[in-house]
């Protein structure tokens, strides 16, 4: 029996604090999301042939699952990344109330 995934969250990295707040403060603006978590994060990761580390900020998205193609070109649009880490995550389960809360507050 296959489960319908109603609430997904999405996730982005982004490189400062500044940029991080603009882009969740746009994402609550437009309704794409419910909520947005932003916090610092140290990152290590292949890019070009070389191993990086670098400071950055994890955003997290929670969103309505029909939304979620929407919310990756929204951040994709505004991101200052070659490459952009835009992950969808489905939430398979929850606190109801929280749920329903998402559903309220985003775009239908």
């Amino acid at each position: 029996m296959t489960q319908k995934i109603n609430f997904v969250m999405v996730s982005t990295t982004v490189d400062n604090k500044t940029v991080a707040q603009e882009l969740a403060d746009s994402i609550i603006a437009s309704r794409l999301a419910a909520c947005v978590q932003c916090m610092p994060i140290n990152s290590t990761y292949r890019w070009q042939g070389a191993v990086e580390r670098a400071g950055e900020y994890l955003l997290l998205a929670k969103t309505r699952a029909a939304l979620a193609d929407r919310l990756s070109a929204f951040i994709q649009e505004r991101h200052s990344y070659e490459v952009p880490e835009i992950i969808v995550t489905p939430l398979i389960g929850g606190y109801q109330a929280y749920l329903d809360w998402i559903n309220s507050e985003t775009e239908k």
